[in-house]
């Protein structure tokens, strides 16, 4: 489909469209939201980033302004779940972008902050609810939310959602739901887990899978430099000397790594804040403002922190990191290159990680070009083979990981070794 106009959407809805600059439906809006619109309930295999949201969004919006109804408070009409709360916060930012023509209340819930204010939201009625699971049980067990009378449910991310330990807080939500409703179920993958809890939610769904794995990588510019884990902290400086890095994500496995990371730019000048789950809500929500509004240059973000995130212009994705599952190398790298722009993603990889870039080499089907000239060179990491390109055991890594990554070892200034241009 060439245009919004074709998807039969009403005009409040096309007018919004329009202000949020976008002309032409991605795959899964072009084949999600005509149905979507007749009531037919959705599987939908497809990652963020793909224009997931607003191809359940829409049709929510639309069907609900359709079919005006006088609802008690504290009853929604549309219970969206998310795994997280920056999903949550952000499916509830794309609520008052495309619905803001429409006469609709909407209502974001979340644990890690106060429920009274959410606990007030919802007694001045709602029509749309996005929830967190657990959230949502606290707030349903103390009567201040009841989803009897759910039109439409969505359940997104469910792959996360099972591997974050939610399936029994799940299983809980759908037994209060009404069981004649519309139901949509979004997942990264339909693993065996997947498909069995979505064989619970959906009937006769259509089949809608968007896999953008192989355009994204193929948009990104990929290079890995071997670096001895002791000497990051330096090439990652001097790697973000270059202006052209001018919003960049970088990813660490750990909480405390993320932290010590971003501590360590703040010292050598750089403008960075970190991610993660150990920091209170708030706290996550001012970090992601402040990187979205370009007050802060560096997000250090850990892998369960940054999932939802889309951010629009991330110039590039640095692995400070390597994941020890090559998946997640692919959800990672997908921060930057969103919607149709290039992007680039440079990997640190130190010897015990060779393993691990072998995995995600195999997994996207190429080999990522190394950059050799940078004063951080290893060639011992290079060649690791057999036990020195695997991680030590779990005992003896974590006693050896703070001495390891320890405080900022050179804040010297140099050119970027990568090469080519990225659009913001």
């Amino acid at each position: 489909m060439d245009s919004f106009e074709e998807l039969r959407l009403i005009e409040p809805l096309q007018r919004s469209i329009r202000d949020e600059g976008y002309t032409k439906p991605t795959p899964i809006q072009a084949q999600s939201i005509i149905p979507l619109l007749e009531g037919r309930d959705i599987l939908g295999c497809a990652q963020t980033g793909t224009g997931k949201t607003a191809a359940f969004m829409l049709p929510i919006l639309q069907r609900l302004m359709e079919t005006r109804k006088v609802m008690p408070r504290s009853t929604p009409r549309a219970l969206i779940l998310a795994p997280t709360r920056e999903l949550a916060a952000q499916i509830g930012d794309s609520i008052h972008a495309y619905g803001k023509y429409l006469m609709l209340k909407s209502v974001v819930i979340f644990g890690g902050v106060g429920q009274q204010a959410q606990v007030q939201a919802l007694s001045r009625g709602v029509d749309i609810l996005v929830a967190t699971p657990g959230r949502l049980l606290d707030l349903m067990n103390q009567g201040h939310v009841r989803i009897s009378e759910v039109e439409i449910f969505v359940l997104d991310e469910a792959d996360r959602m099972l591997d974050m330990g939610f399936i029994r807080d799940i299983q809980r939500i759908i037994s209060k739901l009404p069981a004649r409703r519309q139901s949509m179920f979004f997942s990264a993958t339909l693993e065996p887990k997947v498909v069995e809890l979505a064989r619970t939610l959906v009937h006769d769904p259509i089949h809608v899978t968007i896999s953008p794995e192989t355009p994204t990588v193929e948009r990104i510019e990929q290079s890995v430099y071997f670096v001895d884990k002791d000497k990051k902290d330096a090439l990652l400086v001097k790697l973000l000397t270059n202006p052209a890095m001018s919003r960049v994500i970088v990813f660490t496995q750990m909480k405390h790594v993320a932290n010590r990371v971003s501590i360590m730019l703040t010292h050598a000048g750089i403008r960075a804040d970190a991610i993660h789950g150990n920091k209170s809500q708030g706290a996550r929500i001012a970090s992601l403002e402040a990187f979205r509004g370009g007050r802060v240059r560096v997000l250090v973000a850990t892998d369960i922190a940054a999932r939802g995130i889309d951010v629009e212009g991330v110039t590039q994705v640095i692995n400070y990191e390597l994941p020890n599952e090559p998946e997640t190398y692919v959800h990672r790298i997908g921060r930057t290159a969103r919607a149709d722009a290039s992007g680039e993603a440079i990997s640190f990889c130190s010897g015990f990680e060779k393993s691990y870039l072998q995995s995600i080499e195999r997994l996207i089907r190429k080999q990522i070009p190394v950059v050799l000239h940078h004063p951080y060179h290893s060639t011992s990491a290079m060649n690791a083979t057999g036990a020195a390109s695997r991680p030590p055991p779990k005992g003896n890594q974590q006693r050896g990981f703070r001495k390891s990554f320890g405080g900022p070892k050179n804040r010297s200034g140099g050119k970027h070794f990568g090469h080519g241009r990225f659009r913001k």
